[in-house]
C-alpha cells in the first residue's frame, strides 16, 4: 500500500546533495523553500535567513490582528494629542 506526503515546496533536495553543496542550494533557491528529502520524504524544510525572517514577521502581524479583533468594539477612551 503506497502513502503519499505533500511537499509544501516548489525545490526539493536529497540529504546526500545537501551534504555536498549546501550553499549552492540556497543560492539556487533563493527565498524559496527547499525540502530536503530523506529517502524520498520529506524530513526538514530549509530556508533563507531572508525568508525565516519574512515568516516571522508574518507570524508577528497574524497574531497582532487577533490581538486587533479580540479588542474591537472594547472600551474606548478619549485623550488629547497633546496627553501622549
Amino acid at each position: 500500500m503506497a502513502t503519499t506526503q505533500t511537499i509544501y515546496a516548489r525545490t526539493t533536495v536529497s540529504m546526500t546533495d545537501l551534504r555536498r553543496n549546501p550553499s549552492g542550494i540556497l543560492d539556487d533557491a533563493g527565498d524559496s523553500p527547499i525540502a530536503v528529502l530523506n529517502h524520498n520524504k520529506p524530513a526538514a524544510y530549509l530556508l533563507s535567513a531572508n525568508a525565516y525572517e519574512a515568516l516571522l514577521d508574518r507570524l508577528e502581524d497574524a497574531e497582532l490582528t487577533k490581538v486587533v479583533k479580540e479588542r474591537q468594539g472594547g472600551k474606548t477612551v478619549k485623550v488629547k494629542l497633546e496627553d501622549l
